[in-house]
């Protein structure tokens, strides 16, 4: 399906388990993302999205780094181009936050090494972050002159106003622990066989739930957030529970439950 060479900035794969990863593949420049890299991850995602065989989907990246951020050659091509050259460029950025973030299966970011930038945005879009002990992560932007500006909405959203604040404004680094407690990292690991074997576990928790509900599950957690807490919400969860009940794969889950089986959606634990 996904056709590339080993030297492409990012690689796409789709496991038979409907797992889709996708690698950030540039390690000789530590994973900082240029235009082609932001144009090959909205590619992937779209077909992915419309593929309709994706039941998770792993963002990774080669090398010691996850991602330094923005590409310095391809920011300094920014500067001789006209605002709205830059207003179109920065459109792509903020696109593809948006269509990872929006992204209708589970998400799971495995981070190593360094953060920064750019790279703290996808993080934030991920619904599950796993990162190595010694990683760590910048909001680098104000030390070139610059903001934060696109990924802005999903740092604050994720870190919140008070710690936004902090590490957008002094661009200092903070550690895996510290990402941790502010709610940008789940879990930390420390070897790469505890980060293996983390990731397995939850493929396979997630693999064994239903795909519909996981999405469904996925874009209640948007409602919920965007929605106030009165009787239109209440309304609308109410429908929600109502209808999947009534679904194939409610159906089928509550069927499997009470006769003490697999449903025929899990996929046993490897």
């Amino acid at each position: 399906m996904f056709h590339h060479q080993d030297d492409d900035p990012v690689l796409c794969t789709l496991a038979t388990n409907g797992v889709a990863t996708l690698t950030l593949n540039r390690p000789h420049k530590h994973n900082a993302f240029d235009d082609r890299c932001i144009a090959d991850l909205l590619r992937y995602l779209t077909q992915l999205r419309e593929s309709g065989d994706v039941r998770m989907l792993t963002l990774t990246a080669n090398g010691q780094h996850f991602s330094a951020g923005a590409d310095l050659n391809w920011m300094q091509s920014m500067v001789n181009l006209s605002q709205e050259e830059n207003e179109q460029d920065a459109a792509k950025l903020a696109e593809l936050l948006h269509q990872l973030d929006t992204f209708p299966t589970p998400t799971l970011a495995l981070v190593q090494g360094s953060a920064f930038g750019g790279a703290v945005g996808l993080v934030c879009c991920c619904d599950i972050v796993i990162a190595m002990k010694e990683s760590s992560f910048c909001l680098s932007e104000v030390k070139l002159g610059l903001i934060p500006a696109t990924i802005g909405p999903y740092v604050c959203r994720t870190l919140g106003q008070r710690q936004a604040r902090r590490f957008m404004l002094t661009a200092e680094r903070f550690s895996g622990y510290q990402a941790q407690t502010m709610g940008l990292v789940h879990q930390l690991v420390v070897t790469a066989e505890e980060r293996d074997e983390l990731l397995a576990q939850l493929t396979g928790q997630i693999l064994a739930n239903g795909p519909a509900a996981l999405q469904a599950a996925k874009a209640l957690c948007k409602t919920c957030e965007l929605m106030p807490l009165d009787d239109e919400l209440r309304q609308h969860t109410s429908q929600l529970i109502a209808e999947i009940r009534t679904s194939s794969e409610g159906q089928e889950g509550l069927h499997a439950f009470f006769e003490k089986r697999r449903p025929v959606w899990s996929v046993p634990h490897e």
